[in-house]
């Protein structure tokens, strides 16, 4: 019987050791999910486990360069394809990443997924302040405002990419189009059992992401930042929007301390496990397994 595993979760829970674990049990090739691995270069500063990976397959890992965009259609249409040859070959696929965003497009689709970026839109947004871009879609529609979360009212990213869509000549028609039904992962045949870590206690996350900030300093995360600055990479480019870079950037150009580095990843990185959290505590499929 076909059947693929899906391991997601909050940020420093273990996904990776848990992926390998499967992959060993059931013949198992890896597909990673986490939006900032898939970029090259980004090795430490992301914590790409390369290490405990060099034995196990691992597909859609450092395959993207910095500077290029990299959107959950994107992924779904790839990963789709090596899903569809590591079946084909007898093996199952283990999706293993954080990005509930991306799995989630993948597995259920997305009424608007059809519709392109507007990079030029978005240089306009990008320098437009939250309150700003809460009046735009207010003004665009109030009722695409109100369906969304406090958090991702509180996201930029998130309220431009609402901001495009609802901007765009084609999103009516897609309503209609997924209302109508169209097939996805998780409507196939296919078996797929999704699991996702947590951490039961706060206090066991924020001791978890610190060692782990602190670790990619330790490793060289610094370093590693200054070659692709020196290489002519960006801080705006989309491979280097990961958590850490811009305060790497600050500590560098010596606008604040190691210790304020350190202070200010860790809470980004919090932030983010929330908003993981939030996400996908929605989805009635996952079955969870406390870290």
């Amino acid at each position: 019987m076909n059947q693929i595993v899906v391991i997601t979760g909050q940020t420093a829970t273990g996904k990776t050791r848990l992926a390998i674990q499967y992959a060993k049990k059931y013949d198992g090739e890896l597909i990673n999910s986490d939006s900032r691995q898939l970029y090259k270069y980004l090795d430490i500063i992301t914590g790409k486990d390369k290490e405990e990976l060099k034995n196990v397959p691992v597909h859609l890992y450092d395959v993207v360069d910095p500077k290029e965009n990299f959107s959950s259609y994107d992924f779904k249409v790839k990963a789709n394809k090596v899903i569809k040859d590591i079946l084909k070959r007898g093996k199952t696929p283990i999706i293993v990443g954080g990005t509930y965003f991306y799995i989630s497009h993948l597995l259920y689709g997305i009424e608007t997924e059809n519709i392109e970026p507007d990079f030029k839109l978005r240089k306009e947004l990008e320098k437009k302040s939250v309150g700003k871009l809460q009046t735009i879609l207010k003004e665009l529609s109030v009722e695409e405002f109100n369906r969304l979360n406090n958090s991702d009212r509180n996201n930029p990213r998130r309220l431009i990419r609402k901001i495009e869509i609802v901007k765009s000549e084609d999103v009516q028609f897609l309503r209609l189009e997924r209302c109508a039904g169209t097939s996805t992962l998780m409507e196939s045949k296919i078996n797929i059992e999704l699991l996702a870590l947590r951490f039961k206690k706060k206090k066991q996350l924020a001791k978890a992401i610190r060692q782990r900030v602190e670790k990619r300093l330790e490793q060289g995360a610094v370093e590693e930042l200054k070659k692709l600055l020196k290489k002519g990479y960006e801080l705006n480019d989309p491979g280097l929007k990961a958590n850490g870079c811009q305060e790497i950037a600050d500590f560098i150009k010596s606008k604040i301390t190691r210790a304020v580095l350190i202070d200010k990843w860790v809470t980004i990185e919090l932030q983010y496990a929330k908003r993981q959290y939030t996400f996908m505590k929605k989805d009635k499929n996952i079955k969870w397994i406390d870290a």
